[in-house]
């Protein structure tokens, strides 16, 4: 079950959330989204609810034994996150070890077939960030096992992120408020999400496809679709992304949890390291706080930074799939980064005109950067990157180009719009035209009054449409 499916928005949502509003007390609704999240997790795969709940409570032991006995909570925690860590290497890389293994030395013949479970790279991240926070004596440690599994496995964002931290929620878990507000936000936020997976991300999805039918016959491709392929596949892996992230935030704030941000329009980012600020921001912090600044951060010499951000970067990438693109993917930006950083130090901010030219050279980095991340096959992607500059025997434009781009403009100019601030922008202005006397403001306010009510309605209807047409593509809900 995705949240981009008219059984999760129709069916499971719709009912919990109504049984929500009439249950009296915090407990009750805790354990009705506690029951909510493991039916939710079970039916992608019963047997994998087993791992959820034995890393979940690995964890939980390992917490109070940190707190509990401190005199070894070194020893505690390196033993809860080797079991933790190791869990996720059996599930997730066992293949693609092995493989690499085979290849070098001709050995297992045999690699066995290991399902990966759902969203064991998320929840795997939370429940580690638990402990460390236990270990830092950031945070208690939870004393009822049950409530740790409630934020480990709540279905707004156990399964795509963001990847929330359990200081960050601690306090809601026991004492949280709905309001009508937050109610309003909620709806808004979840309608805008679903919206802009199942129409834009789908539909950008599907030009993919029709731009590269069959991958094997990439080297016949004109340059024009393979570049508009890649363009359409940088709007649509943001779109998708994003919009997970909306409707797990739209989810909580429904019920009275509050997540952060994971998406700050990272496609106006004016260099690398200001895009890598706007992406998946739980991940990056992730990173940041529990690899990068225990290595030594930037507190030590240069030699050892650049050594940090490798490891980093290294990890962001295999933490992302299972296959060498993803690793090189990761290495790819930290190329980039350390160019900015040490190299031609890309410290201050742009402005005005001045911003453009590294908005650009950002896009096209993050352009091929996605190139890498899309193919797994590294020789497809060598094709791609030749068939772009004609290397292929290939022709730029062609007919499939032409109809793609013409059919798909209006399409294409709403996508690029929406991975823009000016929605917000243009919102905020209207917030601050409400204290304004003068009549076109206050018809101005008005009118967007009955818009931004309106919205969600439409918004919902038009995912429907969408939704019944079955073309939506849970393209997050495998890939992690």
């Amino acid at each position: 079950m995705v949240f981009s499916s008219l059984l999760f928005v129709f069916a499971f949502l719709t009912v919990c959330y109504a049984i929500y509003a009439l249950l009296p007390g915090i407990k009750s609704r805790n354990v009705l989204l506690l029951v909510s999240s493991l039916i939710f997790y079970a039916w992608g795969g019963p047997s994998l609810l087993l791992l959820l709940l034995g890393m979940t409570f690995v964890c939980y032991l390992g917490g109070l034994l940190i707190e509990v006995r401190a005199a070894h909570k070194r020893l505690w925690l390196i033993l809860t996150l080797v079991i933790a860590l190791g869990l996720l290497a059996v599930f997730k890389y066992t293949g693609f070890v092995l493989t690499n293994v085979r290849a070098l030395f001709g050995v297992p013949e045999v690699i066995p077939s290991i399902a990966l479970p759902i969203g064991i790279s998320f929840y795997t991240f939370q429940l580690i960030s638990y402990v460390i926070d236990v270990y830092r004596e950031e945070v208690a440690a939870q004393r009822k096992y049950w409530l740790l599994l409630l934020y480990a496995s709540l279905f707004h964002q156990c399964i795509a992120g963001p990847i929330i931290r359990y200081r960050d929620v601690n306090g809601e878990l026991l004492d949280r408020t709905v309001t009508r507000e937050g109610m309003a936000r909620g709806i808004t936020r979840f309608a805008s999400g679903l919206a802009k997976k199942a129409v834009l991300a789908n539909g950008c999805a599907a030009m993919v496809s029709a731009l590269i039918e069959k991958p094997e016959d990439l080297s016949r491709v004109s340059g024009g679709a393979i570049l508009l392929a890649a363009v359409a596949y940088m709007l649509e892996i943001y779109l998708d992304f994003s919009a997970y992230s909306d409707m797990a935030i739209g989810m909580g704030e429904m019920v009275g949890f509050h997540y952060k941000e994971n998406f700050n329009y990272p496609y106006v980012a004016h260099s690398v390291t200001d895009f890598w600020r706007r992406w998946h921001m739980s991940l990056s912090g992730f990173f940041r706080d529990y690899v990068y600044i225990p290595l030594g951060g930037n507190r030590v010499k240069l030699p050892r930074q650049i050594l940090n951000l490798f490891a980093v970067w290294a990890l962001t990438g295999l933490w992302h799939g299972a296959s060498w693109n993803f690793v090189l993917w990761g290495l790819y930006y930290f190329l980039f980064l350390v160019i900015e950083k040490f190299v031609i130090r890309l410290k201050k901010e742009p402005s005005g005109f001045s911003r453009i030219p590294r908005t650009v050279y950002t896009l096209v980095v993050v352009l091929f950067g996605w190139m890498l991340f899309y193919f797994t096959d590294l020789s497809l992607l060598w094709t791609a990157l030749k068939g772009i500059f004609l290397q292929n025997g290939n022709r730029f434009i062609d007919m499939t180009v032409k109809s793609q781009l013409l059919n798909n403009l209006f399409f294409l100019s709403v996508c690029i719009l929406a991975c823009t601030p000016i929605v917000p922008f243009l919102a905020k202005r209207f917030e601050k035209m409400r204290g304004s006397k003068a009549l076109a403001s206050r018809l101005a306010v008005s009118v967007y009054d009955i818009v931004t009510a309106v919205i969600p309605i439409g918004l919902l209807l038009l995912s429907v449409l969408a939704l019944v047409g079955n073309s939506y593509n849970p393209f997050l809900y495998f890939r992690f």
